[in-house]
């Protein structure tokens, strides 16, 4: 379930670990994991000669229900840096945004409490266009809520300059396709190099 991409890295550095908390968009669905956001960014921190390890804990199909109760089971000794991509199923699979919202809530404060240097890091979500109305409006603010009251770095829509491009997603109009990622990673790196 969860894959490492380890690393050479200087020597008497310790290495780090950034943590990829998510669901398909996480995972790479559909695409090898080299293609997948996880590897992408490990590429980009290689490429820098950073010292830190990625791990992609993506899981397709979860809910921010679902990462609730599997964050319970990380069996990491360390977490440097945790990334957080969670809710997006929530909406297709009736989960309000307020119990979207104490979901997610629990995962950052459990981290924090079993990790209490690490860097916390939200990647937000839209709704596709389809979606009109007062959830609309409530799902839009359930990150931008949350990435305020807990002081998070926070990447208001994760899928900016990919979503609704066919060229840049998979058949199914949904996930994105290796082209798509780079792009998604590209747009994540600038932020999330501040912190490592």
């Amino acid at each position: 379930m969860f894959n490492v991409n380890l690393t050479d890295q200087p020597k008497n550095q310790p290495v780090k670990t950034v943590l990829f908390f998510g669901d398909s968009l996480t995972a790479g669905y559909g695409l090898t994991q080299n293609q997948a956001i996880p590897a992408l960014i490990q590429q980009k921190i290689d490429s820098q000669n950073l010292a830190y390890k990625v791990v992609n804990a993506g899981l397709s199909g979860e809910t921010s229900a679902g990462g609730k109760a599997r964050i319970v089971s990380l069996q990491y000794q360390n977490i440097d840096v945790f990334v957080l991509e969670l809710g997006i199923n929530d909406i297709l699979r009736g989960i309000t945004p307020a119990e979207t919202v104490s979901n997610l809530q629990f995962i950052i404060e459990f981290v924090r409490i079993k990790y209490p240097a690490v860097k916390l890091v939200l990647l937000g979500m839209e709704l596709p266009s389809f979606f009109t109305g007062h959830t609309l409006n409530e799902f839009r603010m359930v990150f931008r809520h949350l990435a305020e009251k807990n002081e998070l770095l926070f990447m208001p829509f994760l899928l900016h300059g990919v979503a609704g491009n066919r060229l840049l997603n998979m058949a199914d109009g949904v996930h994105p396709n290796a082209k798509g990622y780079e792009i998604i990673a590209g747009n994540l790196w600038p932020i999330l190099k501040t912190i490592l």
